[in-house]
């Protein structure tokens, strides 16, 4: 599913327990274990910077509270007064 991202996902190494639901849940495939260890003996979630959907997907099957963020980039050529007029969705 490749092409251009729409979204960025940001993850708490200090928060993620490396369980791997979002890894696996990840439609696109942009999530990944990381090879290294966290400062507490995980091996944390990471985001590979590309094609990102930001469907919210992995937040919503994440257990830990805080551990994933997820952005959405708005499209160019959106204005703000079109993202307040209910064109552009707040992300998860």
């Amino acid at each position: 599913m490749a092409g251009q991202a729409r979204g960025k996902v940001t993850i708490d190494i200090d928060e993620c327990k490396g369980c791997g639901l979002c890894v696996e849940s990840c439609p696109p495939k942009c999530l990944h274990l990381a090879a290294e260890l966290s400062p507490y003996g995980f091996h944390p979630a990471r985001y590979n910077g590309q094609n990102c959907t930001a469907c919210g997907i992995c937040f919503y099957c994440c257990p830990e509270p805080g551990a994933i963020t997820v952005y959405r980039i708005r499209a160019k050529g959106k204005t703000f007064a079109a993202a307040l007029g209910g064109e552009h969705a707040a992300a998860v």
